[in-house]
């Protein structure tokens, strides 16, 4: 007695939460889903945002005056003769207590401040880069794995069918009606197939493996529902050059400009020195008057043309570098992005060929064989020769529509989805 398979999974679900698990166990993984729970468990994510925690304290940290420093001192204590080690018999000793305060100038202080302002403006870039590598390396596995079950079933479907025919080649055998011959190749036909299987039990294996990296375990084995809408993509020709602009590697090396930018004008403020301040009093023997110390302390650039100007020629010129670094990736990215569309739209084109053409036809030609082999005309060795021809074009209409939503995938997340960003920036 057969089961059909509504019946056999509301069972199995029915097993399962009396055994303790969670009734969306068996619930399908939707590609979105699988994306979110990615995601949310994502630890470079999770470390990204406190680097960029970490660079906003630091920016606030930085616009702050230096601490000042307390001074504590004895000048001028004797060392020999009768008044040796006294604290108050010469004239000279002093106990002191002092404070010195350095003054950076306040554009620079606005200066490195906004350099930890840019350097987190340049780890958030970082972290949308991270973002929708995992949005794009999910839903990657994700096809990995629905296209490989979508294989799984052509070829039981196809077991199944080879199997009656085997059963009625041995018939046909048993009451003379039909060759050795045939059944021989009915049986090589269903193990050529259950090879095929094995091998696509394989990629099925290595897809939940590598989706089980992104989403855990436990979701990995569930099983997929739903097919993502990859005939259409918003990319295309006319709004290519606008949409790399927001390409999450172009915004990295963006940010990396403005750090280099803001670290060349803090070396042309380095050009002009800044002063340190200091205040003491000094205590003295009985006998003798207290002192109060005020001085100005002012760095001497005595050479500016290889050190304050080296420097500011340093910076300028990773300016330079970051700008160069900038135009090479846009150019890298442009041809990528050209090369994936040119994937993605031949893709359509030639599964509409599949779809519209080869696969009736070779529907057709099998369907021709096995009437011929029926009504004598034939050996079933060609029906089921012409039989393996359309499980070819099938199989080959799969892997083809596979690669094209790949490439659509990898179009598709080339750009930060808006609410998942909003569930990334939750994180803690």
């Amino acid at each position: 007695m057969s089961i059909s398979f509504p019946i056999y999974r509301a069972a199995v679900a029915a097993v399962l939460v009396a055994m303790g698990f969670p009734s969306w166990a068996t619930d399908p993984l939707t590609l979105v889903e699988a994306q979110r729970i990615a995601v949310g468990r994502s630890p470079q994510l999770i470390a990204q945002n406190a680097r960029t925690t970490a660079a906003h304290e630091q920016g606030v940290a930085a616009g702050q005056l230096p601490d000042p420093v307390l001074k504590l001192g004895i000048d001028n204590l004797p060392a020999n003769g009768p008044d040796r080690l006294s604290l108050t018999r010469d004239f000279m000793t002093m106990r002191r207590i002092g404070v010195m305060q350095e003054i950076p100038r306040l554009e620079k202080r606005q200066l490195r401040a906004e350099k930890f302002e840019r350097d987190a403006r340049r780890v958030q870039a970082q972290r949308q880069v991270t973002f929708v590598n995992v949005q794009r390396d999910t839903a990657l596995a994700w096809l990995d794995r629905h296209y490989a079950q979508a294989q799984r079933e052509l070829l039981q479907q196809q077991i199944e069918e080879t199997g009656l025919q085997v059963q009625a080649a041995d018939s046909a055998f048993r009451t003379n009606r039909g060759s050795q011959a045939d059944v021989f190749a009915a049986r090589a036909a269903v193990i050529t197939l259950q090879d095929r299987l094995s091998q696509i039990d394989r990629q099925s294996r290595s897809a939940s493996l590598m989706l089980a990296r992104w989403v855990g375990a436990a979701d990995a084995e569930r099983p997929l529902a739903g097919t993502p809408q990859w005939q259409s993509t918003p990319l295309h020709d006319d709004v290519l050059n606008e949409h790399l602009q927001w390409h999450p590697e172009l915004l990295v090396i963006s940010a990396e400009i403005e750090v280099a930018e803001t670290e060349a004008r803090l070396a042309q403020a380095d050009k002009k020195a800044d002063i340190s301040v200091e205040a003491s009093y000094a205590q003295r023997g009985p006998a003798f008057s207290n002192m109060l110390s005020i001085g100005v302390s002012i760095p001497l650039q005595w050479n500016p043309k290889n050190r304050q100007n080296r420097e500011l020629s340093a910076k300028l010129a990773m300016v330079d570098e970051a700008r160069a670094r900038y135009e090479d990736m846009l150019r890298k990215n442009e041809a990528e992005v050209r090369v994936l569309l040119n994937e993605w739209q031949t893709g359509k084109e030639r599964l509409v060929r599949y779809r519209d053409e080869l696969i009736p036809t070779a529907r057709q030609r099998s369907e021709a064989m096995l009437t011929a082999y029926r009504s004598g005309k034939t050996d079933l060795a060609a029906g089921l020769s012409a039989r393996r021809d359309e499980i070819d074009v099938r199989m080959q209409a799969l892997v083809l529509e596979m690669e094209t939503a790949r490439s659509w995938a990898q179009l598709h997340f080339l750009i930060p989805d808006h609410d998942m960003a909003t569930i990334a920036r939750k994180l803690p």
